[in-house]
């Protein structure tokens, strides 16, 4: 995880550099707050990429955070992934990252990247969607011999493997 939040910065101060009008932080196991107001609803990624905030101390939220992501190991719980998911997909975080382990070894298996999709399919009159905002899975990296991470949101990322190795 640390690793991965790593290279996310410094690919986040290539974009910055490159334009100075952008602001971007990345960081480890940070609250969001998913609403406009008040503490009591948030979630805590294991990382995330937001734009700056304009000054020390300041809460993060949902419309700040432009990126979240979770490190999943064996462990986890489907559902209980799901349900995060849709809580930051909600709150219309555009973009979040799964990070699965590989069971075997202190590694990396597969990163995925979503996008997050506010319409939905014509559905039958009178049928509505659960959640009407969903992420649809918009990238794959295999830790298989691929060389490295590369996506183009919500700035240029490209990541060697050999940088996130153990």
């Amino acid at each position: 995880m640390r690793r991965l939040t790593h290279e996310l910065e410094r690919c986040a101060r290539n974009d910055m550099a490159a334009d100075a009008e952008r602001c971007w932080v990345a960081n480890l196991e940070t609250n969001v707050f998913l609403g406009n107001s008040g503490k009591s609803d948030f979630l805590t990624p294991d990382f995330l990429v937001r734009r700056c905030l304009g000054g020390a101390y300041r809460d993060v939220r949902a419309a700040d955070t432009v990126l979240v992501g979770e490190v999943l190991s064996p462990s986890n719980i489907p559902s209980d992934i799901e349900a995060k998911k849709s809580r930051y997909a909600k709150a219309g975080i555009p973009w979040y990252w799964e990070v699965t382990l590989k069971a075997d070894v202190s590694a990396i298996a597969f990163i995925r990247a979503y996008g997050l999709e506010i319409g939905y399919a014509q559905l039958p009159d009178g049928i509505s969607p659960l959640h009407p905002a969903a992420y649809r899975i918009v990238g794959e990296w295999v830790n298989d011999g691929e060389e490295r991470v590369s996506f183009t949101h919500p700035f240029p990322i490209d990541v060697p493997w050999t940088a996130l190795a153990y």
